[in-house]
């Protein structure tokens, strides 16, 4: 019941959506019955259907080779859905004063003059006849006489005005989808691109001067998938290994797929270089394809995994929880098991994937917490939507005496189109207020 009362209103939304695009795309600037529509018709009922197949084939279990067939097309046309709308309802107001100025800026048709010597039209003829007398009647023999008129030019009929409102349709229209298309081919190659270096200092109070300037690279929201595949994963494994860190820290949301259809794309992973190794914590996506068999990939390929576990590194410790989502599988958030029986003289930084347990960090005394999940947004307008449903959406902000730094991501979900929220890799510098 719950399933239907949420499914059915976004579902009734998206085709809702989708019947917009159709009337201000396709019916607005196509003359009915033509090939133009009878297309565009076509395309408006099969994109939707490409889309949702897109989002449910790997749900549904269709082989890979299917879901990376669908990933591109899908996913890009949910991208350009956000975008058209968007230009589309700004066009909205263009339209209305388009339309409401027209009559007094567009120019007047007037008859073109006649030719030179063309001889004028023969005025009509009329008659006029004397009154009727008693004394006199009309005689029914005698013709009219003919009055003639001056000449003149006689008024042409107005040329037909042109089509206003389908001119107006036709450029809001082709406006609206330059602007989406341009967009999201700019989002699209910001996320092939692979992400950029960011580079964060935090003080920590307890952090002994031999630590001071001890480097994590932090990445999340990797998402390798039917779209992001060996590619991505080289490029950010790239990456991380220029900036020469002393650790790397994966945050969560590696994958979006089993270990038989993505290990070969996670497999760079095994070239990560740093001093004292790399770290991994479960996302909520790993739950919704096993986290189980990618805990024991990662450590295959040399990562190691922190299931509400700690480790002591020279000058502070490390530790990670599991994902909220694990709780699904009664493998959630456990900080007893990932902090009890610590020093508590020492600084610890926890790698937890959602910011939102920022409170429970911030009770159980944790310095600085590292986290990912948000995307910064992924793509504007989207990014309000993340600050509505986050503590924090990206960067450094601080919870009472427990810090938290929120990275980008480096790979995208869905359409992989980022706008306003480009990808990363942070180098988070650890520094001691004794140095």
């Amino acid at each position: 019941m719950i399933f239907a009362l949420i499914v059915v209103p976004v579902l009734g939304l998206f085709f809702g959506v989708h019947r917009y695009l159709w009337c201000r795309l396709i019916r607005d600037t196509t003359a009915p019955g033509g090939r133009a529509r009878r297309a565009g018709t076509v395309a408006a009922l099969a994109l939707p259907l490409l889309a949702l197949a897109a989002l449910l084939a790997g749900r549904l279990g269709a082989p890979f080779v299917l879901q990376q067939v669908l990933a591109w097309p899908g996913y890009l046309w949910l991208a350009l859905v956000l975008y058209l709308v968007l230009a589309l309802l700004a066009g909205e107001a263009v339209r209305a004063v388009w339309l409401a100025v027209w009559p007094r800026v567009a120019p007047a048709r007037r008859p073109e003059p006649a030719a030179i010597g063309a001889p004028d039209p023969a005025p009509p003829a009329t008659s006029t006849s004397s009154p009727s007398s008693p004394s006199s009647p009309s005689s029914p023999s005698s013709p009219p006489t003919p009055t003639l008129l001056p000449p003149h030019t006689p008024a042409l009929p107005p040329l037909p005005a042109p089509p206003r409102r389908l001119f107006v349709a036709r450029a809001v229209a082709a406006g609206a989808s330059l602007a989406a298309v341009a967009t999201v081919g700019y989002g699209t190659a910001t996320t092939l691109r692979g992400p950029r270096v960011k580079r964060v200092t935090v003080p920590l109070a307890k952090l002994p001067r031999a630590a001071h300037g001890f480097r994590i690279a932090v990445v999340s929201d990797i998402h390798l998938g039917p779209v992001l595949g060996r590619a991505h994963t080289r490029r950010i494994v790239d990456t991380i290994n220029r900036t020469r860190p002393d650790l790397v820290a994966i945050v969560g949301d590696l994958v979006d797929g089993s270990v038989p259809d993505l290990g070969p794309a996670a497999e760079p992973l095994r070239a990560l270089e740093s001093r004292y190794g790399s770290y991994f914590v479960t996302g909520n996506h790993e739950y919704y394809s096993g986290a189980a068999q990618w805990v024991d990939h990662v450590r295959e390929l040399g990562v190691h995994p922190l299931e509400n576990a700690r480790t002591e590194l020279p000058g502070f410790d490390l530790a990670g929880i599991n994902d909220l989502a694990g709780e699904s599988e009664h493998a959630g958030p456990d900080y007893g098991r990932a902090l009890g029986g610590r020093d508590t003289a020492r600084a610890v930084v926890l790698l937890a994937h959602q910011p939102v347990t920022i409170h429970d960090t911030a009770r159980h005394g944790v310095d600085l917490q590292l986290s990912g999940h948000t995307h910064g947004g992924q793509m504007w307008p989207v990014t309000y939507l993340a600050a509505a449903t986050n503590p924090t959406v990206a960067g450094l902000a601080r919870y009472g005496d427990t810090q938290l730094y929120v990275t980008r991501g480096a790979g995208a979900w869905g359409p992989p189109v980022r706008v306003g929220a480009p990808p990363d890799v942070t180098v988070v510098e650890l520094a001691s207020l004794r140095a």
